[in-house]
């Protein structure tokens, strides 16, 4: 139940190997002492219980930083969003503004839903930039400027009292889409984040990978022509300086004036052909780099989400067709490409998930529970 967030009894019986009646009867049990909460549902027209854990076990709250966005979310350990809140951040935001935000939003949510700070389990932040596991810092500075040698966790710890656990946003979007989204069942994924900058997380043998010193998955630093222009990182030539949102909008400054990302979305649409040049332009790097990967790590599945997936085949399909040119595998090998199922909210669904694993909850205080 921890992992699948919710499933039916039929499902349950499936996933564990139990006999329905077995599944039946300890359900009863657990939600007898507490523990599982169930609720008539139905499926492809049956009626069936749907058995999700107790809200009493705790609530989580998650919170994803891009680069011009923030959301929060709060949760109960079934991964069941209670509330949620989303806003707009300034080109330049910093640090100690937007986590006091932050942490007033985690307590209006909680007043919303009669609930305090003491029922929170854990905090899960998912920050737009690789982050040092040991410092809770961005470790690669002039990512966010606004944001560098700042001990991110501990700072939200001090204004919460909560435990607080931070990540890449790339790896907690791979994390959901992986558990509860197009990555589902799937033992070897990339998931490429596309939005104002680029990211991606790796998912190996079942389980997210990390790498080294917490690095993996900064693929939209792959450099793609050593010639290219500078990044936001201070080398040249990456993937996110030729095909990430800003370098998309700089291609369209002339002719169109000033952008945002989703004008230029909802223009490639609606038939703007040259909104659709730059995001097939976009693709065609975008698909060099999945290329690369492909012949190296061999996925079986490549997720894409992030603001730009909303463009679908727009995008998605000049990324499948620059990377299955590129590949050396044959075309029965090559990983199958599909959009995200998670959408906008895949990050701040892992930023739960991954406050659910983090907390105590998941390890003495659920055995505890159980007991």
């Amino acid at each position: 139940m921890r992992h699948h967030g919710g499933l039916t009894q039929v499902e349950l019986a499936g996933a564990t190997g139990l006999s329905p009646a077995t599944v039946s009867n300890i359900v009863k049990e657990l939600t007898a002492s507490g523990l599982l909460h169930t609720a008539p549902t139905s499926r492809s027209g049956r009626r069936a219980v749907h058995v999700t854990l107790a809200r009493r076990l705790g609530l989580v709250a998650g919170i994803h930083i891009s680069m011009r966005h923030m959301r929060v979310a709060l949760a109960d350990v079934a991964n069941t969003v209670v509330s949620e809140h989303s806003m707009p951040l300034a080109k330049d935001h910093r640090a100690d503004n937007e986590l006091d935000k932050a942490a007033r939003l985690i307590v209006d949510m909680l007043d919303s839903v009669d609930a305090s700070l003491d029922e929170v389990l854990g905090v899960g932040i998912a920050m737009s930039a690789p982050v040092d596991a040991a410092t809770g810092m961005i470790s690669r500075s002039g990512l966010m400027r606004g944001w560098d040698g700042i001990p991110i966790a501990e700072v939200m710890q001090r204004r919460i009292h909560r435990p607080v656990f931070i990540d890449n946003d790339s790896n907690l979007g791979a994390l959901a889409e992986s558990r509860t989204g197009a990555a589902r069942g799937r033992s070897d994924v990339l998931y490429i984040r596309l939005a104002q900058g680029i990211g991606s997380g790796l998912i190996l043998g079942g389980q997210l990978y990390r790498g080294f010193g917490n690095s993996a998955g900064e693929f939209g630093h792959m450099t793609i022509d050593e010639n290219g222009p500078v990044c936001r990182c201070g080398n040249r030539g990456c993937l996110e300086a030729l095909a990430g949102g800003p370098a998309i909008l700089e291609s369209l400054r002339e002719t169109h004036g000033a952008l945002k990302l989703n004008d230029v979305i909802v223009r490639a649409i609606g038939g703007d052909q040259l909104c659709v040049r730059a995001l097939a332009d976009a693709g065609r790097h975008i698909g060099i780099a999945a290329a690369n990967v492909c012949n190296l790590l061999a996925p079986e599945r490549i997720v894409v989400g992030g603001d730009l997936a909303r463009a679908g085949e727009l995008i998605i399909g000049p990324i499948r067709h620059s990377m299955e040119r590129s590949v050396v595998m044959g075309a029965n090998k090559v990983a199958d490409l599909v959009q995200g199922q998670l959408g906008e909210r895949a990050e701040m669904s892992g930023a739960l998930m991954f406050a659910v694993d983090s907390s105590s909850f998941g390890h003495d205080d659920f055995a505890a529970a159980l007991s």
